[in-house]
């Protein structure tokens, strides 16, 4: 479901009134006698931990019932994806996906697929009120002006209807201006693959392309296999409402960590229909053995096509 491509949400009452009756007389004061001293704690040793990174305190994820949606504040390891042109184009979501380098992204290859010759950049965490809290990460390029990101070659091939099970893009982004990878500046999700598609609790995030904050919603996720021989394979599916255009490329996460705002991303948005025909059911590709290698490529920096 990626966004339109550019030119491409009392008073307490009052105590009744107390019984009336003789007033009984008041008792004489009594001296209260001095504390006696308590004795000092004895000191123990204190084992301190070594220094975290210092982060913005993360903002409260609202809780809500399975498979409804609610706008949020966003978490910094899920951002933005945009277009370099003029004042920036945004199309799709993206989260960084832990790597030796801590310098790659995951989002879906449908997003990915017409931007590898594009400038393209990812923002974390982006708000409308706050648009660049962490910064900018411009996905690098080649020296012949092409975009690191990877994209299964049968994707490429075969388009976003045959291979839609393969609907996953990794790409590598370059340091902020001052110098910082963007997993040392907001951390990384970890890459699950052939972990099955029942799963009791996942939480979805996607960034809608008309919503000034990104969309959270937490439910199961189930397995859903395609009876259209046009779109074939099996697919995560996950009913959560009001997901639109904007918010393909967001993660599956399963155990989010409230501490760090980083879990195990199992899916993006993608996959069968792009990600879905209508908002409120979205899908993703499954990460098994594909998905696998396409990482590890990117680990590896593999020439891009």
């Amino acid at each position: 479901m990626p966004a339109a491509p550019p030119a491409p949400t009392g008073t307490t009452p009052a105590a009744p009134d107390a019984p009336t009756g003789p007033i009984a007389p008041t008792p004489e004061p009594q001296p209260v006698p001095p504390p006696s001293p308590s004795p000092a704690p004895t000191p123990r040793p204190s084992i301190l931990p070594a220094p975290a990174p210092v982060r913005p305190a993360l903002p409260r994820i609202p809780a809500a019932g399975p498979g409804v949606g609610q706008d949020f504040g966003g978490l910094p390891v899920v951002g933005r994806m945009f277009l370099l042109k003029g004042s920036g184009s945004y199309f799709c979501t993206a989260s960084v996906v832990a790597s030796p380098g801590r310098n790659l992204v995951v989002s879906a290859a449908h997003c990915l697929l017409g931007a590898d010759t594009q400038r393209v950049a990812f923002v974390p965490q982006y708000t409308r009120a706050v648009p660049r809290p962490f910064g900018m990460f411009p996905v690098v390029r080649t020296a012949a002006g092409r975009s690191r990101i990877w994209i299964d070659q049968r994707y490429r091939t075969q388009g976003v209807n045959r291979a839609a099970a393969l609907d996953v893009a990794f790409a590598q982004v370059g340091p902020d201006p001052k110098g910082r990878r963007v997993q040392d500046v907001v951390g990384g999700n970890r890459l699950v693959t052939g972990a099955g598609y029942a799963h009791a609790r996942a939480t979805l995030i996607g960034h809608p392309s008309t919503a000034a904050r990104p969309r959270t919603c937490v439910n199961r996720t189930t397995k859903y296999t395609s009876t259209d021989s046009r779109i074939p394979g099996s697919f995560l599916r996950i009913a959560c409402t009001g997901y639109p255009g904007g918010t393909s490329g967001g993660p599956f996460l399963l155990r989010l960590d409230s501490r760090t705002g980083t879990g195990d991303v199992v899916g993006v948005i993608g996959g069968w229909k792009t990600g879905g025909d209508r908002p409120d059911v979205s899908y993703s590709s499954y990460f098994g053995t594909d998905v696998r290698r396409l990482y590890e490529k990117a680990v590896a920096g593999a020439k891009v096509p």
